[in-house]
């Protein structure tokens, strides 16, 4: 992902989330060294991931599937290139968080060997209050 890729981004960001990220907290992202990818099928944005690695660890940050293009494991496949890209920068741990509602990704994390650690209480805004995020992390020891 480059700047000149954040427009195409905040398109599908916008489409999935009903609080997206801001074109600036992509952007502040980059400015930071963070690992960021596109996933593209037929020249279209079919999906994106952002992740951070610091001492060891390494923090999804944000992936999204476009709508119409989920149930076809392009999830599935961006969280291998994360892992990839961790496994590379010798990370020994994979963390992230998730909504507590959002089953679909719990699921996928779940098969791809992530397990819950924890709850963030309040962590994301809602639309009636705020919601929980379930603390995932996997071992790539």
């Amino acid at each position: 992902m480059s700047p000149d890729d954040i427009d195409a981004v905040i398109q599908v960001e916008r489409l999935s989330y009903p609080f997206p990220w801001s074109a600036g907290n992509f952007r502040d992202c980059l400015n930071s060294g963070y690992y960021a990818c596109l996933l593209e099928e037929a020249d279209l944005l079919a999906g994106y991931a952002v992740m951070s690695i610091a001492a060891g660890e390494a923090h999804v940050l944000n992936i999204c599937i476009h709508p119409e293009q989920r149930g076809r494991g392009m999830g599935r496949a961006l969280l291998h290139t994360l892992e990839q890209v961790a496994r590379k920068n010798a990370v020994e741990l994979m963390l992230l968080e998730v909504r507590a509602s959002n089953r679909v990704a719990i699921r996928l994390y779940e098969s791809m060997g992530f397990n819950e650690l924890g709850c963030r209480n309040n962590y994301y805004p809602g639309h009636n209050g705020r919601e929980d995020a379930v603390v995932m992390a996997r071992c790539l020891l």
